[in-house]
């Protein structure tokens, strides 16, 4: 996301980063993905060597390669067994997961970046950031950005 917590313009990411796509890879190779429907069609298929649930409301929805859940429990149910799964967007399951996430890996835009699409607003005193990673780019357009991690603090009783 960038600074203004952009994530998305016209159903498309509003950068080009290469370095980022291998690490989400990295990341999610062998895991599952939730997403919800717009993302998985700006993506266009299910992503080679991972499980992809698209979060759809259409209750007649089928997509070859993907399972489809009708909800974020149900999807979250349809991850059962994998030691981790991966919320990918857009906005509207980001939203939906953030309260239930442990864990953010975040690719932090250092710049304001114009979108009608954004992550949600989120307590940042409420993590803790355990790594980051500092990187920039001069081509396809210069940038710089960092992969962070963020742990959900415990609460205390």
């Amino acid at each position: 996301m960038s600074s203004n917590r952009t994530i998305g313009i016209d159903n498309t990411l509003p950068w080009r980063i290469p370095a980022d796509m291998r690490h989400f890879k990295k990341l999610t190779m062998g895991h599952h993905l939730v997403m919800g429907r717009k993302t998985f069609e700006s993506i266009g298929k299910p992503l080679p060597g991972r499980t992809t649930v698209v979060v759809s409301r259409d209750r007649g929805l089928k997509i070859d390669g993907c399972i489809v859940a009708h909800s974020l429990d149900e999807a979250i149910a349809a991850c059962a067994g994998d030691s981790e799964f991966f919320v990918v967007g857009g906005a509207e399951i980001y939203a939906l997961a953030l309260p239930l996430a442990d864990t953010l890996y975040v690719t932090e835009i250092r710049q304001e970046i114009a979108g009608d699409a954004h992550f949600p607003e989120f307590d940042r005193k409420a993590w803790r950031e355990v790594a980051r990673e500092q990187h920039s780019q001069i081509e396809p357009h210069p940038l710089e950005y960092h992969f962070v991690t963020y742990k959900r603090k415990e609460v205390s009783q």
